[in-house]
């Protein structure tokens, strides 16, 4: 099947940098959507980023300028490079997968909604 595994996270001062990967790891012949989510304890997971399988990216507003998204398809890894932190960033950040091809034997699988472990980025001074 598919695994996510996330890292990059930890703690930054308001206006700093982290940049998080999602590495991808499975016999994967490919995946077409990816994106990056973030939660909070008490409220709901939200989409930060998103990337499609022609590489079209959207963003949430309150990142938007501030986050780029991409992905390196050779490597099946995910990045998420976060610049101009603020404190309201603070979460743990999930990566998403769907529409992952992935083989078990000989066989050729298609499947959805895979899910990481998640990374804390905590902003704080």
């Amino acid at each position: 099947q598919v695994q996510l595994v996330e890292s990059g996270g930890g703690l930054v001062q308001p206006g700093g940098s982290l940049r998080l990967s999602c590495a991808a790891t499975g016999r994967i012949h490919s995946i077409d959507a990816m994106a990056w989510y973030r939660q909070v304890p008490g409220k709901q997971r939200e989409l930060v980023a998103a990337v499609t399988a022609g590489e079209n990216t959207n963003y949430a507003d309150s990142v938007k300028g501030r986050f780029t998204i991409s992905r390196d398809k050779a490597k099946n890894t995910l990045y998420l490079q976060m610049n101009s932190l603020k404190p309201e960033d603070t979460a743990v950040y999930y990566c998403k997968a769907d529409g992952a091809r992935y083989y078990d034997g000989p066989h050729l699988y298609l499947g959805y909604d895979y899910w990481g472990q998640g990374t804390q980025v905590t902003v704080s001074s």
